[in-house]
């Protein structure tokens, strides 16, 4: 069953990546690559990195998704009343080349869970921070120790950067405020 999921959730990143370097209308590829994003943030979750899906989740699908459509609302759109668009080919050409290396390297990545994959390639460490993340941080998770106390410095500037944005959004939503007075 998770191996369909699996398999379901990559073809729909994939496809929504290959829809958007297709699209040219610049409102359908703001929407496919939020789906894009979000795809990619349950991706995460699958491969059991939530850190990774909530921050991917926040700020593909949520924050910049929201500052590209305030973005096209404050510019001026070009008229489409044709029915077919037209397909944006050297982006067709730049994503098929990147799907063709990752295709190549795909099989060189272990299994999900199997003991040669890449955090048990230095086991010294792995086994320090499994062994020591309770005692030296203090905190009950051995993730959020990890990810708070010997990544601190790391976690701090990804917060920063989610406020900074949040700050930006608020930002672009009030200027038309502000130039209105």
């Amino acid at each position: 069953m998770s191996e369909l999921f699996a398999g379901v959730l990559f073809a729909f990143v994939l496809a929504a990546a290959l829809a958007t370097a297709a699209f040219r209308d610049t409102l359908t590829v703001i929407v496919v690559f939020a789906a894009y994003s979000l795809g990619m943030a349950l991706f995460y979750a699958f491969l059991l990195a939530p850190d990774v899906a909530m921050t991917e989740a926040a700020i593909g699908a949520g924050v910049t998704t929201l500052l590209l459509l305030l973005t096209l609302a404050k510019t001026v759109r070009e008229d489409t009343d044709r029915l077919v668009e037209r397909v944006n080919i050297p982006a067709v050409v730049v994503f098929g080349g990147l799907l063709v290396v990752m295709l190549a390297t795909l099989g060189e990545f272990p299994a999900v869970g199997a003991d040669d994959a890449m955090a048990w390639y230095n086991p010294e460490v792995t086994q320090h921070y499994i062994a020591n993340a309770y005692d030296d941080t203090g905190v009950k998770n051995a993730v959020t120790a990890v990810l708070a106390g010997y990544r601190g410095f790391d976690t701090f500037g990804e917060a920063v950067v989610v406020f900074s944005a949040g700050v930006a959004t608020l930002i672009v939503l009030n200027k038309e405020v502000f130039t209105r007075e």
